[in-house]
Formats: structure tokens, C-alpha cells, sequence
């Protein structure tokens, strides 16, 4: 009997989610973008929640099999493979290395035009052949979907949520067009920093100049490296009336992968949800030997590094002198790293293909955090209350940084400049100049005290979107309006005429008088 109605009540507990659950369309974006994608996936079904992943043949990071997911694998290559990015990372330290700065800087922001127009080329070849694919566009409408999630680095998401008429949800913290904010929320360059400029939310009078540079030439490359891909895509499908970059303005809610601990204060938007740091969780016990390894560092304590999936090896000689540097250390070392063993490796440093990286952040002998600055490494360090040494070789990840830079936890190294010495100084003046920590320990204070849990937000709002077929009460609509009337120019030329008109008036009145009064005056004499 009582077997009997335990195994309802479980039926029931099984049945009931799977009830109320809804369907999701995910279209992701491949690489280290699909690490805090995929933390949305599985919240998603661990609520009853049905969920499709989009994924081209060549997806680096998707796996096509999941128990969480079921995948619609596109057999046509997505472009953001493994090759393409090693290759692409190994390029740009070379660069890095080898210019000046002024010119490193144009040579990468080339080599950045070049490697994501061939990227978005590939994009839109996958989305063209969803839409050509009659009987699978079938499936995908009678599979009555409630929402696509799309994380907007591509427009792929984008594009199908309107082929569909979906409401759409972004995991976003970059559009094609650059930093999300910029494409949703009112942005006074006079005090927002353009990333990747590297500045703060205060500005010199020339930094505002740098800013608003960075502005204008940074928009214009983004629209000939997005424009002619999207747009063909755009008209094709949709009419030539259809701007594609109003289809991203008009999502219904913005995930937000921001905490304002990082970012600095600026105006948002209602429908702009914040979750920086949603993928963060209190640490779990070490794998015996990792656990062994850090025990032996006593009291000195233990430094990670790792500089992300996509850089895997460094030059040799600047790995020597990492490795030599660490060799120097009182600390113990575990070091990320899958090239050749460096020969100036010391008996203090464990390298290692793969580490626990949340669990060893937050474990208590954990002392600096050796970073590249990829934003899940940082908001983990945040999490955690780690001091972070700043590597940035690509990307956001030097914006990312200057943004830590100027709160005080962190200091940042150019890898054109880094030699043994240099680095093994920064290392320690980070680990011997409390206040790096201190300051990291704040924001982690500040960063953890939230009413409601950054995981649970983005979720409400998912399923706020399936709930109410979109969030339109919640969406500005002034993406439609031209430039001109955004901005008011319309009205201010207006107004200026009125005042010319009126003065013109009013002047033309003072001389009809004077001449009137000049014609009695002369009457008279």
C-alpha cells in the first residue's frame, strides 16, 4: 500500500512539470559563449521545460547528443570550429608581439574585420539553409514553440524568431553590432565607455574625444563587417522595408550577462534583465590529487592560471618565461595549459589540461587568479573574492580588465611586453598589496547580496516571455523612429525656426516703426 503511493505521488512529481512545460528554440553561439548557454538549457529542463538546440555540423562546443536537449544538427559548417579560432588566437599574439602599438591595433582590428566576416558569412549560410528546408520549417511551427532563445553575437536566433513569429529572448552581452547596451538603452558617450576604448565612467575632455572616435569608427566597422550578410539575408526573406538590426531591438527581454559591480553605472531599459554571474556556485570539494596538490603549498597558498579554451599554447620562448617566473614563486602553481612542456618549468608548477576552475577559485588557500580576462573567469573570480593578474589577448577580454583595473582588483599586463621579470612583479606586487583583495572581497560582498539569485531571475523571465507570448509592455518602440526624430533634431530645428520667425517678426516691426517715425519727423521739418 504504501510502495503503491509513493510510486504516485512520484508519478505525479514527474507528470505535473512536464505539464506545465514549455518548449524553447535555442539558437546559440558556438565557443565559450555556449558554456553559460548551456547553464540556461539545463535550468530549463530541470523545470519541465522541453528544449532545441540549433548546431552546425561543425560545432565546436555543442554536443549533438544530451539528456537536457535535443538538437537539430544543420549540415553545413558554422565557421566557429576549433581551427578557426586557434588559428585566429595565434595570429593576433603574433601581432601583439611583433608591432607597434598604434599599429598592432589596426592590424588587429583587420585581422578582427576579416576572421567575423567570414564568420557572419557563415551564419547566414546556416540560417539560409533552416529556411530552404521546407519540410523542417514545418516541424519547427507545428512544434507550436513559445520562445527562441538566441544569444545575439550572431543573427541567426534573430532572424528565425521572425521567420517564425516567436517571441525572442536574448543572452546577451554583445550584439553584432558591439556591446548590447548600445543597441537597446540610451548610451551619453560623455560618461559610458565604448568597449573595447578601455576607459572608465570618468572622463577626461580628450578621453571623451577618444570615446566618441571609438564610437564612430567602431559603428561603421561593425555594419561592413554585419551590413552586407544580414542585410542580404534580410531582404531575401523578409522584404527590403525590413532593417535587420530593428528585428534585434525589437527582443523582448535583454538577459543581461552584467552585474553593476563590473559594469559601471549607466541608463537601461525595462526589458534589460541583469545576471551577471549566473553561472557562478559555491565551490565543490577537489579531485584527491588536485586537493593533495594544494594542501602542500602551506601557508604561501596556490595561484591558477588559465587564459581560456581558445588559447590552448603560447609562443615557446614567452611560455619559458611564464614558467620561469612561476619557478620563482613561493606559491604552488596549476597552470592551464596544453602545449609543449616549457623547459624552465619549476618543481612548484602542475600543468594540466583541464581544471576545476570554480572549485579551485573558491577554495581557501586560492590566492591569485592568472587571467585572461574571458567574462565567466572574471565574474567567478568575483564570486569567490580572487585578485586577478590580466593577460588580455583578445576581444572584450582588455575592456574586461580595465573595467577590474579601475575598481582596484586587478592588474593588467600587455603580452607584447611581458617578460619573466615584469610578470613575476606584477604576481607579486598583486599578492603582497592588500588591497587588491580587499577590494575583490568587497565586490564580492556587494556581488552576492542580491534579493533574488542571478540563475532564478533569468528563469522568471524565460518563462515570463513563454507565459505571456512576449513582453511588448516592456519594449520601447523607439528603434523605429529615424535618427532625426530619436534625437529630437526635428523639433529643435522647429522651434528654431519658430524663434527666427518671431524675431524676424519682431525686427521687421522695430523697422516699420523707425520708418514711420523717420517720415513724421521729416514732414514736419
Amino acid at each position: 500500500m504504501f510502495l503503491s503511493l509513493a510510486s504516485i505521488i512520484s508519478l505525479v512529481a514527474v507528470i505535473i512539470p512536464a505539464a506545465q512545460g514549455g518548449k524553447v528554440l535555442v539558437f546559440p553561439h558556438d565557443g565559450s559563449h555556449w558554456v553559460n548557454m548551456r547553464v540556461l538549457v539545463e535550468e530549463l529542463h530541470s523545470r519541465g521545460h522541453t528544449v532545441t538546440v540549433i548546431r552546425a555540423a561543425d560545432s565546436w562546443y555543442i554536443s549533438e547528443t544530451s539528456p537536457h536537449y535535443s538538437t537539430v544538427s544543420v549540415d553545413v559548417d558554422g565557421g566557429a570550429n576549433e581551427d578557426f579560432f586557434r588559428l585566429f588566437v595565434s595570429e593576433v599574439i603574433k601581432i601583439k608581439r611583433s608591432k607597434g602599438s598604434a599599429w598592432a591595433r589596426f592590424a588587429l582590428d583587420m585581422e578582427l574585420k576579416d576572421k567575423f566576416f567570414e564568420l557572419h558569412k557563415k551564419v547566414c549560410e546556416v540560417v539560409v539553409h533552416l529556411f530552404e528546408n521546407k519540410e523542417l520549417m514545418k516541424s519547427f511551427r507545428d512544434a507550436e514553440y513559445d520562445v527562441v532563445l538566441t544569444d545575439p553575437a550572431n543573427g541567426g536566433g534573430v532572424m528565425l524568431a521572425h521567420y517564425l513569429g516567436l517571441p525572442l529572448v536574448f543572452n546577451a552581452r554583445w550584439t553584432v553590432h558591439g556591446e548590447a547596451h548600445f543597441a537597446i538603452a540610451p548610451s551619453p558617450l560623455s560618461y559610458v565607455p565604448l568597449p573595447p576604448s578601455e576607459l572608465s565612467d570618468q572622463m577626461t575632455f580628450f578621453e571623451r574625444i577618444k570615446n566618441i572616435i571609438f564610437y564612430i569608427t567602431r559603428m561603421h566597422l561593425y555594419k561592413q563587417v554585419v551590413g552586407p550578410h544580414y542585410s542580404a539575408l534580410s531582404r531575401r526573406y523578409f522584404g527590403p522595408d525590413v532593417d535587420y538590426f530593428s528585428l534585434f531591438q525589437a527582443a523582448d527581454i535583454w538577459l543581461m550577462r552584467v552585474d553593476f559591480v563590473f559594469e559601471f553605472p549607466r541608463p537601461t531599459m525595462p526589458n534589460v534583465v541583469y545576471m551577471g554571474g549566473f553561472q557562478c556556485k559555491p565551490a565543490k570539494p577537489l579531485p584527491e590529487h588536485l586537493e593533495e596538490f594544494v594542501q602542500s603549498s602551506g601557508e604561501h597558498g596556490v595561484i591558477i592560471m588559465s587564459l581560456g579554451t581558445l588559447i590552448g599554447q603560447l609562443p615557446h620562448d614567452l611560455a619559458d618565461e611564464i614558467a620561469a617566473a612561476f619557478a620563482k614563486l613561493p606559491q604552488k602553481v596549476i597552470w592551464r595549459y596544453k602545449g609543449d612542456r616549457p623547459a624552465s618549468l619549476g618543481n612548484n608548477t602542475l600543468i594540466v589540461d583541464w581544471m576545476p576552475q570554480n572549485d579551485l577559485l573558491g577554495h581557501p588557500k586560492m590566492k591569485l587568479f592568472v587571467s585572461h580576462g574571458g567574462t565567466n573567469g572574471i565574474y567567478e573570480a568575483i564570486y569567490h573574492g580572487v585578485p586577478i593578474v590580466g593577460i588580455p589577448i583578445v576581444f572584450d577580454q582588455a575592456d574586461n580588465l580595465s573595467r577590474l583595473r579601475a575598481k582596484g582588483v586587478a592588474k593588467v599586463m600587455d603580452v607584447s611586453e611581458m617578460d619573466e621579470e615584469i610578470f613575476q612583479n606584477v604576481i607579486q606586487e598583486v599578492l603582497n598589496e592588500p588591497s587588491y583583495r580587499m577590494n575583490m572581497q568587497r565586490l564580492s560582498r556587494l556581488h552576492r547580496d542580491q534579493p533574488i539569485k542571478p540563475l532564478d531571475n533569468a528563469l522568471f523571465w524565460i518563462e515570463f516571455v513563454m507565459k505571456h507570448k512576449g513582453a511588448a509592455h516592456l519594449r520601447t518602440e523607439s528603434y523605429r523612429m529615424p535618427w532625426y526624430s530619436y534625437h529630437s533634431v526635428d523639433v529643435m530645428l522647429f522651434l528654431v525656426g519658430v524663434v527666427l520667425i518671431i524675431v524676424g517678426i519682431f525686427v521687421a516691426l522695430i523697422r516699420c516703426s523707425c520708418s514711420m517715425c523717420l517720415r513724421r519727423k521729416t514732414k514736419r521739418d
